[in-house]
């Protein structure tokens, strides 16, 4: 048979008990929004779109392609290329130069 176990609180009304988990639950559920990061799904662009950002040619970028300073993703004939990859490229570059 099992033991049912009893919690008593003396001293506290109801409403106060209430009050007190109220207030527990809100601080946890604020310090894991604090924390919480959303995933961003992969924004994926054209090579027209990758060229208009650098400001460069459709050769120049296949250029960088075949040098491997860009990795781009192919699905068939299509070509594209992951905006985090071509900001984190345009970082390394930059930090070469100084």
């Amino acid at each position: 048979m099992e033991q049912s176990k009893i919690t008593q609180v003396h001293g506290v009304s109801s409403e106060e008990l209430k009050q007190d988990f109220k207030y527990i639950v809100r601080a946890e559920f604020k310090e894991f929004a604090l924390n919480f990061q959303p995933i961003i799904p992969a924004e994926y662009l054209t090579r027209q779109e990758v060229a208009e950002i650098l400001k460069v040619s459709l050769v120049t970028l296949s250029d960088w392609n075949k040098k491997k300073i860009l990795n781009p993703y192919r699905l068939g004939n299509l070509i594209r290329y992951k905006r985090s990859e071509i900001e984190q490229a345009l970082i390394c570059i930059n930090a070469k130069k100084v």
